[in-house]
Order: C-alpha cells, then sequence, then structure tokens
C-alpha cells in the first residue's frame, strides 16, 4: 500500500509538497517524525513538539476502543489539538508519525 491510500484510509489530508517534515528517533530507537502540513509553524517549536511527543512516548501503535464499543481498533489514528505560539492546529498521531494539519 503506498503513502496515498494509506492517508486516503486514514482520513488524512494529502501531504503537501512542501511539507516540512522533521524526522527522530523514540526511546526505543525507532524512527518517527512530524510534519508541518500547514507550513507555518516555526522550526524550532516543531522540533520542541517532536521532542515532546518523543519523552511522553506518543509514537507507536496504539489500541483504542470507541465509548460503548466491543472493538479495539490498532493503529487508528488519534487527533488532539495543540497550541503552538499564537496559533491553534489539528495534531493527528498514526503509529510514528505526528501531522499538524489546519484547525
Amino acid at each position: 500500500m503506498n503513502q496515498e491510500q494509506q492517508e486516503e484510509e486514514s482520513g488524512l489530508p494529502p501531504l503537501r509538497s512542501d511539507a516540512v517534515i522533521l524526522e527522530g528517533k523514540t526511546k526505543r530507537g525507532k524512527p518517527c517524525r512530524v510534519i508541518d502540513n500547514t507550513v507555518s509553524v516555526p522550526r524550532e517549536d516543531l522540533a520542541d513538539l517532536l521532542n515532546d511527543l518523543i519523552e511522553q512516548e506518543h509514537f507507536g501503535p496504539s489500541g483504542l476502543s470507541m465509548a460503548g464499543s466491543n472493538t479495539i481498533s490498532i493503529g487508528a489514528p488519534q487527533s488532539a489539538h495543540v497550541q503552538l505560539g499564537e496559533n491553534i492546529y489539528r495534531m493527528i498521531v498514526v503509529a510514528y508519525e505526528a501531522r499538524l494539519e489546519e484547525f
């Protein structure tokens, strides 16, 4: 499955050709990355976010169940909102990738 198919299946917006990507390694040595798909976050803030996500161990497959559901969905995207500077972004974490989108 290619990147575009994975994005489509997970509901992620398409990755911009000029998206800013910073890469790192989790505490367990797995490659991870943060992507600014808005191309508006200062690089220093993006690096701080990546380091915070690594420190808090947000990367890696996770199992979630919806309230009242009897099933667990492994690797489902997790969505949150994050404020960087004066702006609020939608952050979507899928396995070892965190992506910032417009809010």
